[in-house]
């Protein structure tokens, strides 16, 4: 019995077909046990949770921690910027004086001193600029 026309080709695809199955079913096993390698069981799945929870715990700890010194940092940045612009003012403001003082002056006093303190024995001046002048009698 001879084979239709056409029968040779339909069984060469056939047959590459039945490869190309079979390339994809080998592919698919191949696939699925190297999936089943990484795949956990749900003891080690919760143990890989868990690990992963605390690793984000602390992650999110150091943010909050490095958030909280940005603001002490800024904070103290914005402090001193106020304290170098009062020095500023007051550098303006003493090279406008005279040199000699001859008589006391309020207006320059109010802008120096914060407090002055006197005891029995000794006094001190405090200034705004932070800076004590103890003075013993």
């Amino acid at each position: 019995m001879e084979a239709p026309p056409g029968f040779a080709r339909l069984l060469a695809r056939a047959f590459v077909l039945q490869n190309w199955y079979t390339g994809v079913v080998v592919s698919y096993n191949n696939i699925k046990t190297a999936l089943s390698r990484f795949l956990l069981s749900s003891d080690d799945w919760q143990m890989f949770w868990s690990l992963l929870t605390g690793i984000m715990s602390k992650v999110g700890n150091e943010i909050h921690r490095l958030r909280d010194q940005k603001q002490k940092l800024q904070l103290e940045s914005a402090n001193r910027d106020d304290l170098k612009k009062r020095m500023a003012d007051m550098s303006t403001f003493l090279k406008k004086q005279s040199t000699a003082l001859t008589e006391f002056e309020e207006q320059i006093v109010r802008r120096l001193i914060k407090k002055v303190t006197i005891c029995e024995g000794k006094s001190s001046v405090e200034f705004k600029s932070g800076l004590t002048v103890n003075v013993n009698e």
